[in-house]
């Protein structure tokens, strides 16, 4: 028979939605970090690129983009196989990770 115990599941689900807490908090920082420095390295490209000093080929930079979406999307990822595996862990993680993306 199979035995489960309450303790542990209930463990796993608080450290899965505490570390997914922090984690969500951490990529939220980061992601509006990478963002701002993007926007700032386009800006300098735009204002370089209206001073003559450099000359940007807007639609290769766009279509490395494009092929990096498409190459994406393409990925097969079996992520619902590792979620049922280790569903108390993932659970708290992912629950953790929203609550700390959407505060951070």
């Amino acid at each position: 028979m199979l035995e489960i115990d309450p303790a542990a599941l209930g463990l796993e689900f608080g450290g899965g939605a505490a570390i997914g807490g922090v984690m969500g908090f951490a990529a939220k920082k980061i992601a509006k970090l990478v963002a701002v420095l993007v926007g700032v390295q386009l800006m300098i490209f735009r204002y370089l690129e209206s001073q003559g000093i450099i000359v940007v080929d807007w639609s290769r930079l766009s279509a490395g983009l494009l092929e990096t979406q498409a190459r994406a999307q393409e990925v097969d990822v079996h992520w619902i196989q590792s979620i049922l595996s280790t569903l108390s862990m993932g659970a708290g993680f992912t629950g953790g990770f929203l609550i700390g993306f959407k505060r951070g």
